[in-house]
């Protein structure tokens, strides 16, 4: 209780400040002096009351490209395809909206639960919105991506007064050559506000630009493409997703996607169904009502006779198994999170699961770098070739050793 009295407080405070300055803002812009206000919101008011109504009711759409392009061509949209699931229980499971923005300030992606979206959808918090300066005035992205550095902006201390239901939390996102792609923000009613909620959004981060930096360490690698509107992953993880949108599909759906993109010659209907099911009696009625889930998902891009894409899509899977074709173990390693479709049971999933794990495991067992034997071995922890390999491969006196060691012994008491 005492919190939320503090919190109310606040509000109260800053609304008073909000409703005093403003208008007078507006008239002379003059910098307020001896208020509550933080110096970089007042100076924020001061930059963009020349372009923004105080009073709009959402953010405007961005010009240009559609956003789906755009999130398809981002340095960021792949590492937080990754965090995907991390960064969708948080904002769920706290009353968050999560966002990620481009170097512009225009959101391309963002997640939550249902009513939490909704609400912010109201006020254009949702994809292709612009909340840079100029289009929305003070606001937690506008701020961290004009700075460079984590920023908070609490209820009033927002120039739209549409926006001073909320609190946001971001942090800018640097390229590993220190370029601002982006922020990311956590936004929530201002009720719910909690001094843990920048720590989260910072190490979110540090995880993104953690990954970016492994991207750019990795030969070979390049932003998604926009010619493949669809992304599968199932390696450790199952989603699928267009123009960064999840797909409405069930695990069957999934597993018949993975099938079809692993098989671009795709399957006739008794090979598929024997590829879902085996021995297992299902009836034709059930087998086509699942194909014909996924075609309605992917807007038809499968073939009606013989079960074949073509639609494009980029599937992690696959792009293990044309790395090792070409010899790149790093590019492999860098897309292989895990096991095919770990929780599947479906006899095709079952094989190509084998498959894809035998040809990695032995094209790090055939390499010379110790990299990829650690790098593997953190997948593999109870693999005693692998470490083995690993501490074959290290100098004596690199420090990497007592990580390979440390495995071996796990493995070795399994």
């Amino acid at each position: 209780m005492s919190q939320r009295s503090d919190l109310r407080r606040r509000r109260t405070t800053l609304e008073s400040e909000w409703t005093r300055w403003v208008p007078r803002l507006k008239e002379a812009p003059l910098a307020p002096g001896g208020t509550a206000l933080r110096p970089e919101v007042t100076e924020s008011w001061l930059r963009s009351l020349s372009s923004v109504d105080p009073e709009r009711g959402s953010a405007p759409d961005a010009d240009g490209d559609p956003v789906a392009r755009r999130w398809a061509a981002s340095p960021l949209r792949r590492p937080v395809d990754e965090l995907a699931g991390e960064l969708n229980s948080i904002a769920a499971d706290a009353g968050f909206v999560t966002g990620v923005t481009d170097e512009s300030g225009t959101l391309l992606w963002t997640c939550g639960g249902r009513r939490m979206r909704q609400r912010a959808e109201q006020v254009n918090f949702a994809p292709g919105g612009r909340w840079d300066e100029v289009a929305m005035g003070t606001n937690a992205l506008s701020l961290a991506l004009r700075t460079g550095r984590p920023s908070t902006v609490f209820s009033a201390e927002h120039l739209v007064s549409v926006l001073h239901g909320w609190v946001c939390y971001c942090a800018p996102v640097h390229a590993p050559d220190g370029r601002v792609l982006g922020v990311l923000d956590l936004s929530t009613t201002w009720d719910r506000s909690h001094p843990l909620a920048m720590s989260t959004v910072r190490s979110l981060v540090t995880a993104i630009e953690s990954r970016l930096a492994a991207e750019a360490r990795v030969p070979g690698t390049a932003p998604a493409d926009p010619a493949f509107p669809v992304r599968l992953s199932c390696l450790g993880a199952a989603r699928a997703e267009r123009g960064g949108t999840p797909l409405p599909v069930r695990p069957r759906q999934l597993e018949i996607l993975a099938l079809l993109a692993l098989e671009p010659d795709g399957f006739s209907p008794e090979q598929l169904r024997a590829a879902l099911y085996g021995d297992r009696p299902v009836t034709a009625s059930t087998f086509k009502a699942e194909v014909s889930h996924l075609r309605r998902a992917l807007g038809g891009g499968i073939t009606p006779r013989r079960y074949a894409l073509t639609t494009p899509v980029a599937c992690d899977a696959v792009e293990v198994l044309q790395a090792l074709e070409r010899g790149d173990t790093s590019t492999a390693l860098h897309h292989y999170r895990g096991l095919l479709l770990p929780r599947s049971e479906a006899p095709g999933v079952v094989e190509w699961r084998a498959r894809i794990e035998v040809a990695v495991r032995e094209a790090v067992l055939a390499s010379r770098s110790p990299e990829h034997a650690l790098r593997y071995g953190d997948r593999a922890p109870y693999d005693v070739a692998v470490h083995e390999h690993a501490l074959r491969l290290l100098a004596p006196d690199d420090t990497r050793r007592s990580i390979a060691v440390g495995r071996l012994s796990i493995a070795l008491d399994d």
